[in-house]
Formats: C-alpha cells, structure tokens, sequence
C-alpha cells in the first residue's frame, strides 16, 4: 500500500501550494489573455464581416451607377442619331427646294430668252420681207428677172448676216 510518510504529506502540501501560487500569478493572468485575444479575434472578425457588407453594398452601388451611365450614354447616341437624322433630312430637302429653284429660274430665263429670240426673229424676218419686197418693187420686170432677185437676195443672205444673227 501506499505509506504516508511525512514527505509525502509535505510534498502534497508543497504541490497545493504551487498550484495556489500558479492559479494566481499564472493561470488568471493566461486566462485573461486568452480571453482578450478572443475578444480581440471576435472584433476583428466582426469588424472585417462589417467591411465586406460595406465593400458590397459599394459594389452594388457602383455597378447600379454604370448601369444607369450605360443607359444614359446608349440614349445620347440615340439622340445623336437621330438629330444627325433629322439634319441629314433637312439638308435633303433645302438642296432639293434649291435645285427646284434654280432648274425653275433656268426654266424662266430659258422661256424669256426664246421668248426675246423669237421676237427678234420676227424682227429680222419683216425686215428680210421688207428688204425682199422693196427690191422685187424696185425691179419689177418680169418673172424670170424677179426668180434671179429672189435667188439672188437668198445666196446673199448665206454669206452676211442680217440683224446680228446668222442667216
């Protein structure tokens, strides 16, 4: 059996004590530490949890920006669009009523300019009737002599001009 002799009891005595000593200077300072440092671990989880939320919501946020940009950029084009469309048109039409108005303009000047050469035309005309007139008049012999006046006063009006304008 076990013999209980005076060291042994001292030596229990003695492990009592360390284990007092130990559990007030040792254990309660280590347990405190161990706690701090969960405690600690716990914020900085706590803390880096509430940072991810935050980076997420920022993400949200973001991509609900570039969403609202893309948007915004993809009806700037379409505004673009169709005000270059409707410049496109409008040039369209100014040229149109443009070239109306000259092909109307050369149309006008066209008809006044006929208009004036047909009336120097008669002009030239009566007189080439008169000029005939007054010489078949003037040499009114025969109808052999008036044939050759007339033949005449034709060649003659190939090679000169009458009036200003060629025969």
């Amino acid at each position: 059996m076990v013999d209980l002799n005076a060291t042994l009891i001292a030596q229990i005595i003695n492990f009592l004590i360390l284990v007092a000593i130990l559990t007030k200077v040792a254990y309660k300072p280590l347990m405190q530490a161990l706690a701090d440092r969960q405690a600690k671990i716990a914020d900085s989880l706590e803390t880096a949890e509430q940072e991810k939320q935050a980076a997420e919501k920022l993400k949200q946020e973001y991509l609900a920006q570039l969403a609202e940009a893309r948007t915004q950029a993809q009806t700037i084009v379409e505004k673009a669009a169709k005000l270059a469309e409707q410049t496109k048109e409008e040039i369209l039409k100014e040229a149109r009523e443009e070239s109306s108005r000259l092909l109307k303009a050369t149309q006008e000047e066209i008809a006044r300019e006929r208009e004036q050469a047909i009336a120097e035309l008669k002009g030239e005309v009566v007189t080439l009737a008169v000029a005939a007139a007054s010489k078949i008049i003037a040499q009114n012999m025969d109808e052999q002599a008036n044939a050759r006046i007339v033949d005449d006063f034709i060649n003659n009006l190939d090679g000169k001009k009458i009036g200003g304008l060629p025969c």
